[in-house]
């Protein structure tokens, strides 16, 4: 086999089945991104972050029964985001999707919000109307946008000693193939700690001093903390991976716990108390392929789509210290 063939980057949109949508509001600097799945999907969760804002997560623990998924949904808003899955909700109901339960047919949608309010206005949070305008921009299935779009509109990073000494951060994206097999990941960096890029461990984004004109090492700073505190905590990065891997559901919250592994290559520290950091992980196909394999491919997209969310997220200093006001 070629080594093209072997790992080859690919577009997100070649996932067959998964549509994703993005709408944003501008003077609150937040947003929301759907990723909708044509068929019902099988899928499976990690929460590793102590403070996650999260909406019908339990559906997807191997403990309940495995009833496949129509729809994920990442947004800022904190939980007052979590109003965005009504409107992809009826979005879907529309549109004929759902679990029959005999008299109605009642779509299926997980979601997990960022705390954005510090970050343009904190009166504007996501809504069904923005939920459902999310789920009417996956129509045109066009290239999703990265940065500061949807979900990653109001995302930050480095905010140990608050919003003044962050950065600004988005959304990733990446997908690779492996043969027949695809894995895309899907991640809204919103962390507490420092961003590195997994390949040289260079900081690229994070904590600034007070001058904002370099780098303090979020780590160094963190263990000077000798006692408990309140510090900064309105963090969380968010994601999802998709794979047109046939997997079970227990499977698949394997898969989502692997690929933690690259939030922890990538973010210093992470999955704190003061984060919610949580993966989804998404089966929609039927190629077959080891779970270990899939699981460590999960964990390398996902680490690049996190690069993706700082490269694409550059925006003027002005403009960052002007949403930090308003917010």
């Amino acid at each position: 086999m070629r080594q093209e063939q072997i790992d080859k980057d690919i577009s997100i949109t070649e996932i067959d089945g998964l549509r994703i949508g993005q709408a944003k509001n501008e003077e609150g600097q937040t947003g929301v991104t759907v990723l909708l799945f044509d068929k019902p999907a099988i899928g499976g969760v990690d929460i590793s972050g102590g403070g996650p804002a999260s909406r019908e997560t339990p559906l997807l623990s191997p403990l309940t029964a495995s009833n496949p998924i129509d729809a994920i949904v990442l947004s800022g808003g904190s939980a007052y985001g979590l109003d965005a899955s009504t409107g992809v909700m009826q979005y879907l109901e529309e549109h004929g999707r759902g679990y029959e339960t005999g008299f109605a047919k009642v779509p299926l949608v997980c979601q997990s919000c960022i705390y954005d309010l510090g970050y343009g206005s904190a009166k504007i949070r996501p809504n069904a109307a923005l939920g459902y305008a999310a789920c009417v921009d996956a129509e045109d299935e066009k290239e999703p946008l990265q940065g500061n779009e949807g979900a990653g509109t109001g995302a930050t990073v480095g905010k140990l000693f608050g919003m003044a000494q962050a950065e600004k951060s988005g959304i990733g994206m990446a997908a690779v193939q492996i043969g027949e097999l695809k894995v895309a990941a899907v991640v809204v960096v919103n962390a507490l700690g420092d961003i590195f890029c997994a390949s040289n461990g260079e900081k690229i984004a994070g904590l600034f001093n007070k001058e904002r004109n370099a780098y303090l090492d979020t780590f160094a700073e963190f263990i000077k903390i000798t006692k408990p505190t309140d510090f900064y905590k309105e963090n969380t990065t968010i994601g999802a991976v998709v794979t047109n891997g046939k997997f079970a559901q227990d499977e698949m919250n394997k898969i989502a716990s692997m690929t933690r592994c690259a939030y922890a290559r990538n973010i210093n520290p992470v999955g704190t108390m003061a984060d919610g950091d949580t993966i989804y992980a998404v089966s929609m196909g039927d190629v077959k392929a080891d779970i270990n394999m899939v699981g460590t491919t999960a964990a390398k997209v996902m680490s690049m789509a996190i690069e993706n969310a700082i490269k694409y997220a550059t925006i003027p200093e002005e403009t960052y210290l002007k949403n930090v006001n308003a917010g």
